[in-house]
């Protein structure tokens, strides 16, 4: 649809940026803190590991106060779980404690609306120990946590997120630690892990309504559309296919309560269902959101099944690999090129339009305000001899994907905040410190800490005039 004039951000708009604990904090065992899931990883010799990343947790004052400079009306961040509860559970660390009050104070202080997730990826490690998700004891341990950050923070902080991704544990569980390499049938164990937080999920949305009315929670997935490859009716049977393995199971369950069903013939002829006992299904209806959270970065592209994926065959010409988690699936859904869409230095694809797409079918389908907790671009920055990074390609990737948010409020969509990827410069992953999202250039290599020191992006200045405007200079040309 093209519009004569589009609608306007609304004056009230949460322009944000969002980092995680484990990506930024580093101190990863001091003042206190146990170990999680991500400490005790082990990484190429050529990346960084998460012991200092970005040391926001010694530098956190600083930072603030360059988030502030920027304009930021929200900030997005993560409490460690094993920093509060260093096994998870039992005893709490009265100097994690006191560090998340220091720094919630901090961003109230400097006018920054405090988006607080809950659990991003980084497990206390005791806990995996015991079976992580696996085990249904982890659920009680994630709702005495909640318990405990609304208690201690919940004065100061109206917005909070329960899991960031879990669509990716399940999908991508090997890659995050949360899932036994020696696990008999790793499927089938991920998508009880999934049920598992699910039913944790739902305990913190009830807990979070019960003891601050006030305040609003939802959840934070990983959503991209998908399209089909061709006009093929089979090929839109693999995108649809995708779309509810990919995105609906877990919004389904978050939103209504129940188990997507096309998700659940899956899983029912795959021999991957969950166990489910008694009362978890209404658990799972009483615990509401308020707001649905997404992160998106790609879109994803899909054919029908072809006759030589099979084992040990020839692969089809088509396939690609890892584009948003495609891969292949035997009769189920084929990733596939889209050669309509470029591609950054990583290989992922750019498709601002497809953002647009992904906002209208989350909201067309729960009608829900919506606030995006991720969107950006990993680029190998350089800090030149006069201490600037002229992050031009990222300013033109986030000006293009913002001008689609535009188009998608003007479509009806109901949305109330923008937190790109990422504030600050941070461990990434999968790549290290050398893939860099930020917005503040964090002056570190993989393994030379060197001064740590913050230095303001160009994208630092045009983005504090998108704030300005309330979205309405998204022009490219900064002087700088």
């Amino acid at each position: 649809m093209i519009y004569k004039q589009t609608k306007p951000f609304p004056a009230d708009f949460l322009w944000g940026a969002s980092t995680s604990a484990y990506q930024v904090e580093g101190a990863w065992d001091q003042e206190g803190k146990g170990p999680s899931v991500i400490d005790m990883a082990t990484f190429p010799d050529n990346i960084s590991d998460f012991k200092v990343t970005s040391d926001h947790y010694h530098h956190f004052k600083t930072d603030v106060a360059l988030f502030k400079e920027l304009g930021l009306k929200t900030y997005r961040f993560s409490i460690s779980w094993s920093r509060l509860f260093p096994a998870g559970d039992g005893e709490i660390n009265p100097q994690g404690v006191a560090f998340y009050n220091q720094l919630i104070d901090e961003i109230c202080n400097a006018g920054i609306e405090p988006l607080v997730t809950l659990y991003h990826f980084d497990l206390p490690y005791a806990l995996q120990q015991q079976g992580g998700w696996s085990n249904r004891q982890t659920i009680d341990a994630f709702e005495r946590y909640a318990r405990t950050t609304f208690e201690l923070y919940g004065d100061r902080v109206k917005y909070w997120l329960t899991i960031n991704e879990q669509n990716m544990m399940i999908l991508k569980g090997d890659v995050i630690g949360t899932l036994d390499p020696n696990t008999e049938n790793p499927q089938k164990a991920l998508y009880q892990q999934n049920h598992h937080m699910m039913l944790a999920q739902a305990k913190a949305m009830i807990l979070c309504h019960t003891l601050l009315p006030q305040a609003k929670i939802g959840p934070a997935p990983n959503i991209s559309c998908i399209y089909a490859a061709s006009s093929k009716p089979e090929d839109n049977i693999a995108a649809q296919n995708y779309s509810s393995i990919r995105n609906w199971l877990y919004l389904d369950l978050a939103c209504h309560g129940r188990y997507n069903a096309l998700v659940w013939r899956f899983l029912e002829e795959k021999s991957l269902l969950p166990e489910i006992l008694s009362g978890d299904m209404e658990v799972l209806r009483q615990g509401k959101p308020d707001f649905i959270a997404f992160n998106y970065y790609a879109s994803t592209t899909v054919a029908a099944d072809a006759p030589n994926t099979h084992a040990g065959e020839k692969k089809d010409p088509r396939a690609v690999e890892d584009q948003q988690l495609a891969g292949v699936y035997k009769n189920v859904y084929l990733g596939v090129d889209n050669p309509h869409l470029e591609h950054n230095e990583f290989g992922w694809y750019i498709d601002p339009v497809g953002f647009r797409v992904t906002c209208r079918e989350i909201y067309e389908r729960y009608a829900m305000p919506l606030i995006i907790t991720e969107n950006g671009l990993g680029a190998f920055d350089k800090l030149t001899a006069d201490k600037k990074v002229y992050d031009d390609n990222r300013i033109n990737y986030l000006r293009i994907h913002i001008e689609q948010l535009k188009l998608a409020i003007s479509d009806g969509v109901e949305l109330f905040g923008y937190c790109p990827w990422s504030a600050i410069d941070l461990v990434s992953t999968h790549q290290g410190i050398s893939k860099r999202y930020g917005f503040i250039y964090v002056n570190r290599d993989e393994h030379d800490l060197k001064d740590m020191a913050r230095y303001r992006k160009k994208s630092f200045f045009w983005y504090q005039r998108v704030i300005a405007s309330n979205g309405e200079d998204l022009n490219g040309h900064i002087e700088y």
